[in-house]
């Protein structure tokens, strides 16, 4: 990963000029003080933070994304003009585009450097909590730093207030408080202080980080405080690799040992810690399979023997049948979600025991597992070397290995078509770029069909090419995420994939990607409406009702003629240049010259829709959504029965 320069690390001070003097407050400030506003010592304070983890040290806030209102632009955004050359400015288009942006940008930054996203009041705050909500689902690191209202109250309400008859310090950033890490709002300016290194403290700890908001009411920001100069000192946040407990990792050698049937998860934490290749060591060393959650997916390449691909709902047929029959499931780095355990109804082997390796304990002890609270790095390198001299069967390494190229097979003809064929199937589209791409391409998604086709299909080449958000699947993630990757790692082929109903959501930043000069590419894919959640509605016995972007016909059903939507007109119009590919060999001559194009470059294709056959291998396991238990139409019926097959396999792990 290429880091981009850091700038010069002074924290901005008061030009010596009669216009810039302080208006309130002593003219000289006391000896070992800077006199600054609230918001001037939050950006110098910033712009002098590190992480270091390994001996390699980094700015842990690289620039600050904002949109500017009456709540913050005459504080924060003050402030940012005077600090230019401490803290580079980004121009955002919507506010939970620019979280979604430092989160892109966090993590391909493994975590260790982020952005901070400034609002002002009302709408612009609470446009963050989305943003906010995905960031610590994910366990990724971006702070907050929305405007609020007045501390000191000279009027209420004031403009966006929000009134609470029984609570006069509610404002609508409360709404951030279930959905970030830490919360604090800063009433005086001496609170910055503490609230400031907790807000770094939660950002840099690998266990803990997340979202992190400080709340700014705006009669704060713009007031004058004697800031010590040691607020303003170089800090050094180093990240910890904690190193297993001895007597958890002799219980998890001995389990592994034990075992005939093993199967490693590998989740997000691998990447994280930067564990691939001590995970790559424990799986030649000892010949255990490794499959890899939504997070996970890259931490071994796809052509690596112990590779078995995804697991769970959209997972692989190879990895989801090693689960059923494994006796030890080692998770690393995972959470567990309900994608990754099929609902709980993946892992049947009757005496199956679970070893979890996460430096989370919360994480760490689910399905009731015997707990490696620890670094993923430094836990799997320990294991390896307790696990010296061990090796699974090798009848076992030939069974996966078999498994696993006859799924290979399985994906060729997925990816397979005609030069001529006119509206290629989704599968057909990734096909194409899978020919194309090289290590250093990096693939982005979020939500509808595609992460569980890119899952299932997808052949990862590098660590961090797979960069798919499935902790909360947000829609609208995908564009400013890829452009948070572009300025954390410029120089590689970043691509967003981007259905029409995802497109519809969150365009904006496109915006940005034009104005930055940022070599963005779009492979924007036509479907007339949401054709994931369409198939799932057919599945439980809701027909495919409200999924599709049609008119209406004459009984009131969205059933008519596709919509006359022209989003490649539309990608156009907001600066991109777009190459229409109606052919599978179009489609490879316009993502061809898209990747080597340094401008902003859309490929928009229009796909077969989801009530054509696409070709990609249907679910391998299950995953709970519950079906209306009474109905009167046949569908759902049906459905509720096949849901009541399914959820008798369910079973709680103790």
């Amino acid at each position: 990963m290429t880091t981009p320069p850091i700038s010069p690390n002074k924290a901005p001070t008061p030009k010596d000029t009669p216009d810039s003097a302080p208006t309130n407050g002593p003219s000289n400030p006391p000896t070992g003080t800077r006199r600054l506003t609230v918001a001037q010592a939050l950006i110098g304070f910033l712009s002098r933070q590190y992480t270091e983890r390994d001996g390699r040290r980094q700015r842990l806030i690289n620039a600050t994304w904002g949109i500017f209102g009456h709540g913050n632009v005459a504080g924060i955004g003050q402030a940012l003009v005077e600090a230019t050359a401490d803290m580079r400015y980004l121009q955002g288009r919507n506010e939970q585009a620019m979280v979604h942006a430092a989160v892109g940008y966090a993590r391909q930054s493994n975590r260790l450097s982020t952005h901070a996203v400034t609002t002002s009041i009302g709408p612009g705050a609470t446009n963050l909590v989305t943003g906010a909500a995905l960031a610590t689902i994910n366990r990724l690191p971006v702070l907050l730093l929305p405007g609020d209202t007045f501390a000191t109250r000279p009027a209420d309400p004031v403009l966006q207030q929000l009134e609470v008859p029984t609570a006069g310090d509610v404002s609508v950033n409360d709404a951030l408080r279930p959905v970030s890490k830490y919360f604090d709002r800063i009433t005086r300016p001496e609170a910055l202080i503490p609230a400031a290194l907790a807000a770094m403290r939660v950002l840099t700890d690998p266990a803990e980080t997340g979202a992190v908001t400080l709340a700014l009411p705006q009669d704060v920001q713009a007031e004058a405080y004697d800031w010590p100069e040691e607020f303003f000192a170089e800090r050094v946040w180093r990240v910890r690799r904690q190193a297993p407990d001895p007597e958890e990792l002799s219980d998890a050698v001995r389990l592994v040992r034990e075992a005939r049937r093993p199967l490693l998860v590998a989740g997000g934490g691998v990447h994280y810690s930067a564990a691939e290749e001590s995970l790559a060591a424990l799986a030649e060393a000892t010949g255990i399979p490794v499959a890899s959650t939504q997070a996970g997916k890259g931490s071994l390449r796809h052509d690596h023997p112990s590779d078995v691909g995804a697991i769970g709902h959209t997972g692989t047929a190879t990895a989801d049948e090693l689960a059923r029959t494994a006796d030890l499931v080692i998770g690393v780095g995972t959470r567990w979600s309900d994608f990754s355990t099929a609902s709980a109804t993946l892992f049947s082997n009757p005496a199956v025991r679970f070893l979890n390796l996460n430096v989370t304990g919360f994480d760490a002890h689910k399905l009731a597992a015997h707990p490696l609270v620890a670094d993923a790095r430094t836990a799997l390198e320990q294991l390896t070397a307790g696990l010296s001299g061990h090796r699974v069967d090798p009848a076992y390494t030939s069974e996966f290995g078999e498994d696993k190229e006859r799924w290979e097979h399985r994906v060729q003809a997925a990816f397979a078509a005609d030069e001529e064929l006119v509206r290629p199937t989704q599968a057909q589209v990734l096909g194409v770029l899978d020919a194309l791409a090289t290590d250093e391409d990096i693939l982005i998604n979020a939500a509808g069909s595609l992460p569980g086709d890119l899952h299932k299909l997808w052949r990862a080449r590098s660590r961090d090419q797979y960069h798919v958000e499935y902790g909360y699947s947000c829609m609208g993630y995908e564009i400013p995420a890829a452009i948070g990757v572009l300025l954390a790692d410029p120089g590689r082929p970043v691509w967003a994939f981007v259905g029409d109903g995802t497109y519809l959501m969150n365009p904006t930043e496109i915006v940005t990607a034009v104005q930055e000069r940022l070599p963005l590419k779009i492979v924007l894919l036509q479907n007339h409406g949401y054709a994931s959640i369409g198939g799932l509605s057919e599945t439980v016995g809701s027909e495919r009702f409200g999924t599709a972007y049609r008119f209406r016909a004459d009984d009131a059903t969205f059933t008519g003629d596709p919509l006359p939507v022209d989003l490649a007109a539309n990608a156009a119009s907001l600066g991109m240049r777009v190459i229409r590919a109606k052919t599978v060999r179009d489609l490879r001559e316009a993502l061809a010259e898209a990747r080597a194009s340094d401008a902003p470059t859309c490929v928009y294709v229009e796909t077969e829709t989801a009530d054509i056959v696409s070709g990609v291998p249907p679910a391998q396991a299950w995953w709970d959504v519950p079906v209306a238990e009474t109905a009167t139409r046949t569908s759902a019926v049906r459905a509720r029965e096949e849901y009541d097959r399914h959820a008798a396999a369910r079973r709680r792990h103790l």
